[in-house]
């Protein structure tokens, strides 16, 4: 049976924390909770408070639960990178992240964003993947995620390779159906094979527009660049109608006018936001499996992410952070904060 484990660095004492792993989102039992938003609410321990060097690892050093229950929205780390096509290393990706997260607050000043006060939040722990079978742990992986979204929970997905968004979006568009789609990469992720396998990093969007998980006419992806072995590599993407926004028409300008266009194109159905670590240059983020040069810049990071700020957001995932080429720690440092931002943009926040 399919477990959610608690992160192995991320066991201790706290609300909805055993001392063993216990069987939760596959539970026969579970129910579709209420939504949280007038329970009491998790709070982050402040630094002035707790020093960050105290506490067991965990998303914000946020309680860890085991079950999506009662919560308005959960980090939930996915450790798998058996899909990758060059450098591995980001099956450790989410407890690094978890790790340099203890540098995030509580409070977004810059949008006025007050993610604690707004929302119940927790960290769920990793699922419990298969690392010698890619089909079983996408299998497993959509079965939890079923289970998150059942409870009314918004996952904010710490990956793991690429291939994790494929069985999330199915969970997804079991529920909401059809979704919308804001996809930040260097890479399309559209290819159709590779070594006569259809089930790799390269190729989950694909999968996805195979099986309808996606409105495609509500697809945009941005940062995409690097070479390739045709001419024309996005005419399969615009044949299905996403918006392809190439890295170089972002260089040296603010993406806010950009993030305008593509709240109107995504809509007010819902959407989900995958963010690819490798959409930005890798004198940034380093640490990944299949780098790119000439990529977006941090603030463009944030621009995009807070663009989604009022959009019917549904779930998220950060992907492809590779700890092992990510020596001073500021790939997962990035995608800790980017991930808050991914929070503080969630429907039901409050801003002032």
């Amino acid at each position: 049976m399919l477990r959610l484990l608690a992160s192995g660095c991320a066991r201790g004492p706290g609300p909805g924390v055993g001392a063993r792993p216990v069987v939760g989102l596959c539970h026969p039992g579970l129910r579709q909770s209420r939504q949280a938003s007038d329970a009491p609410r998790n709070q982050p321990p402040s630094p002035e408070v707790v020093a960050r060097s105290v506490g067991v690892c965990s998303m914000m050093r946020l309680p860890v639960q085991t079950s999506p229950e009662g919560l308005d929205a959960a980090f939930i780390g996915v450790p798998l990178d058996t899909g990758t096509s060059n450098r591995p290393g980001a099956r450790f990706g989410p407890r690094r992240i978890r790790e340099e997260s203890v540098m995030l607050r509580t409070v977004n000043p810059s949008t006025g964003a007050l993610p604690f006060q707004s929302l119940k939040v927790a960290d769920l722990g990793d699922v419990n993947v298969n690392l010698y079978n890619l089909q079983d742990s996408c299998r497993r992986i959509q079965e939890a995620y079923e289970k998150i979204v059942a409870a009314g929970c918004i996952p904010l997905t710490l990956g793991g390779d690429h291939t994790i968004t494929y069985p999330i979006l199915q969970a997804m568009a079991k529920k909401h159906g059809p979704v919308g789609l804001l996809h930040v990469d260097a890479h399309t992720d559209t290819a159709d094979e590779a070594l006569g396998e259809k089930l790799y990093h390269g190729a989950p969007f694909r999968r996805c527009v195979d099986e309808g998980l996606l409105d495609c006419k509500r697809v945009a992806q941005i940062g995409i660049r690097g070479y390739s072995t045709t001419l024309d590599p996005y005419r399969y993407n615009r044949s299905q109608g996403f918006r392809v926004v190439l890295a170089e028409d972002c260089w040296m300008k603010s993406l806010v006018p950009l993030m305008a266009e593509v709240r109107q194109h995504l809509g007010g159905k819902p959407i989900y936001i995958s963010f690819d670590i490798d959409a930005l240059d890798p004198a940034y983020a380093p640490g990944t499996g299949t780098p790119e040069i000439a990529g977006l810049t941090p603030s463009q990071a944030l621009e995009i992410i807070r663009g989604c700020q009022g959009l019917n957001v549904v779930g998220c995932d950060l992907v492809e952070v590779s700890p092992p080429y990510d020596l001073s720690g500021n790939t997962a440092l990035l995608a800790a904060n980017l991930l808050f931002e991914m929070l503080c943009a969630l429907p039901k926040v409050t801003t002032v």
